[in-house]
């Protein structure tokens, strides 16, 4: 069952507006991942279903952040379809994010008060998830989207809640060109996490990142 609810879960996201996306086989890493965003002031992180046996690192994960990162919500990525999203509600999950939108997951979803953030690549699609009950709606993927189609989609929909995902990056530039065309949030995957650096365990370079990208979307959004 998740710790926070669908609410809670979505003020976290409103107060930071940023969404860390990763995924790693080795729960450790992971581990170290997670306590680096939070201690950089991360309240809601996405751990993507990209591994076999991904479920049971997720697992791992909830326990841990239940310890050690106790106000945050900790999300699962990646999912297509409604067992997969169940599976993972099942674990813990407090949202649930997917490249496309499942009419079904939003079903599972809404009948436990778990935010469903499904990714959307049109006005259409982004109609359909509102209609489906998803407060947010994820663009993806960004970087071939770009922020004039989120400038355009928010003139006939200007309640729309639009998390741009894919080729985000954590710089000021690019930060604040998505932000003036209108994104609610942002979901920030290996721009934020250089494989080099995570080789490295250079956890300190996350915490600073975060900070820092953080800050940016303040002075931004």
């Amino acid at each position: 069952m998740a710790k926070f609810d669908k609410f809670s879960v979505i003020s976290k996201v409103a107060e930071t507006r940023m969404v860390p996306v990763f995924y790693n086989k080795d729960v450790e890493v992971a581990k170290h991942v997670v306590k680096a965003c939070y201690d950089g002031g991360v309240r809601a992180f996405e751990f993507t279903n990209r591994g076999d046996l991904a479920h049971e690192v997720f697992r791992e994960l909830v326990v841990y952040a239940a310890a050690e990162c106790p106000e945050l919500a900790l999300g699962v990525g990646s999912i297509v379809d409604a067992p997969t999203a169940s599976l993972y509600m099942q674990l813990g999950a407090c949202f649930v994010v997917g490249p496309l939108f499942n009419p079904d997951v939003a079903k599972v979803c809404n009948r436990r008060l778990v935010p469903y953030i499904p990714g959307c690549g049109s006005v259409t699609e982004v109609g359909f998830a509102q209609e489906a009950g998803c407060d947010i709606c994820k663009i993806f993927p960004g970087d071939v989207l770009s922020p004039k189609m989120v400038k355009g989609m928010l003139a006939p929909l200007p309640w729309s809640k639009l998390m741009i995902t894919g080729g985000v990056a954590p710089t000021e530039e690019n930060l604040t060109e998505w932000f003036k065309a209108g994104a609610y949030c942002v979901g920030m995957g290996s721009k934020l996490f250089p494989k080099d650096k995570v080789a490295a365990q250079d956890w300190q370079y996350v915490v600073d990142k975060c900070r820092e990208a953080l800050g940016i979307i303040a002075k931004a959004k």
